[in-house]
C-alpha cells in the first residue's frame, strides 16, 4: 500500500496496490496489517455506502462530537467525488485549514481522515458510490455539521453553488463561527467511552 501525506499530515492518502491483467484487477481495499505497518491502528467497527445519483451532490460538512468521534476511511467505488476535510482540533497549527482531494474508481486511492475533523464530498460524476469505514458507529445524539460554503472556511467545492444538491440538515447547518469543537489537538483519538 503506498502512502502520501498532504497539507496537513494526518490526513493521508492510501492507495492499494491493484494486480491487472486482461479480465480487471484484483486490489485488498482494506488490510489491518497494512494499515499497522504505516502506523495506522483504526479499530473499524461500521461501513457506510452512499449513492449519489446527481452531479453537485454535497455531503457535509459532517462530524461526530466525543465520545462517539469517527475516523473514516474513504474510497470510491463507481464515478468521482471531492472529498474534503477541515482540522478542527483546538489547539492544532493547522486549526481552521482544509484539504481536498479527488477520489475516483479507476484512481483507486482512498483518504483516512481521523477524528477531529469536519468531513464533505462533493460528486462529480452521476452515480456516485462512496464506501466509508468508521471506528464508531452512527451516533445521531453526537452528530453535527457546519455550512459547507462557509466563508471563513473558503473552500472551491469545484462546483458552482446552483448546481449543489443538499440535505434539508445541510442546507442549514451553522457557520463555522458558531461551532464550539470539541476536538482537541493531541487528545488520544481511541478516548471513547
Amino acid at each position: 500500500m503506498d502512502l502520501r501525506r498532504l497539507s496537513i499530515p494526518d490526513v493521508l492518502v492510501l492507495k492499494p496496490r491493484r494486480h491487472a491483467d486482461d479480465r480487471g484487477y484484483f486490489m485488498e481495499s482494506y488490510s489491518r496489517a497494512a494499515m499497522a505497518t504505516l502506523g495506522l491502528e483504526p479499530v473499524f467497527v461500521q461501513d457506510n455506502l452512499s449513492l449519489s445519483r446527481q452531479v453537485g451532490t454535497l455531503r457535509g460538512l459532517h462530524y461526530q462530537r466525543p465520545p462517539k468521534a469517527q475516523a473514516k476511511l474513504i474510497q470510491v467505488i463507481q464515478g468521482r467525488i471531492l472529498d474534503v476535510a477541515v482540522d478542527v482540533r483546538r489547539g492544532s497549527p493547522t486549526y481552521g485549514d482544509h484539504l481536498a482531494v479527488e477520489l475516483s474508481a479507476d484512481s483507486g486511492e482512498q483518504v483516512f481522515v481521523p477524528a477531529g475533523f469536519l468531513h464533505g464530498f462533493v460528486t462529480l460524476d452521476p452515480d456516485t458510490l462512496v464506501l466509508y469505514k468508521v471506528d464508531a458507529p452512527y451516533a445521531p445524539e453526537c452528530e453535527g455539521a457546519v455550512r459547507w460554503d462557509d466563508a471563513d472556511l473558503g473552500i472551491d467545492w469545484g462546483v458552482s453553488a446552483g448546481d449543489v444538491l443538499l440535505s434539508g440538515k445541510d442546507a442549514v447547518a451553522p457557520a463555522f463561527a458558531d461551532f464550539d469543537s470539541p476536538f482537541i489537538y493531541g487528545q488520544p483519538e481511541g478516548d471513547r467511552a
